[in-house]
């Protein structure tokens, strides 16, 4: 993950949104690439196995940039989006999900929509990636890679 790309709005929103979603049960992970290689900006493990992709907009110009959310819908059961507090709402699609975050909290302002249940195999491949994940990000954070330069 490298988070060091992402605005300060969106920074902050995803820190709220995370904080939000493992206070009730859920497991965050941020940055996860997609087998189509698409990256959603966060994938969530719920409690009941069910996973959610919360796609997060910092900002308008964000949104109207990038219309590959949709690509999203067929690798989770419920999808929302995250927005700053001063985020134009009208802009967002009324049928999805939506959360209002900051740097410290987040809001649900629209559960996600229901979705059918990803199919078993699909859902064996996106929870082994999201499992893959975590893991090779914990152990990156235990033992970082080490640059030697001789000469």
């Amino acid at each position: 993950m490298n988070d060091g790309n992402l605005s300060p709005a969106a920074r902050a929103t995803t820190r709220g949104l995370c904080r939000h979603l493992i206070d009730r049960g859920y497991a965050p992970v941020t940055e996860v690439t997609l087998a189509t290689g698409r990256r959603v900006d966060v994938m969530a493990l719920a409690p009941d196995g069910s996973l959610l992709v919360v796609e997060v907009k910092s900002c308008a110009a964000d949104f109207r940039a990038d219309g590959k959310w949709e690509e999203y819908l067929e690798f989770c059961d419920a999808f929302s989006f995250a927005v700053p507090p001063d985020f134009p709402l009208d802009l967002l699609p009324a049928a999805e999900g939506l959360i209002i975050a900051d740097g410290h909290e987040a809001t649900v302002l629209r559960p996600p929509a229901g979705r059918p249940r990803l199919h078993a195999s699909r859902r064996k491949a996106v929870t082994q990636l999201f499992a893959t994940t975590a893991a090779l990000r914990l152990r990156l954070l235990i033992d970082p890679p080490v640059t030697c330069r001789f000469g």
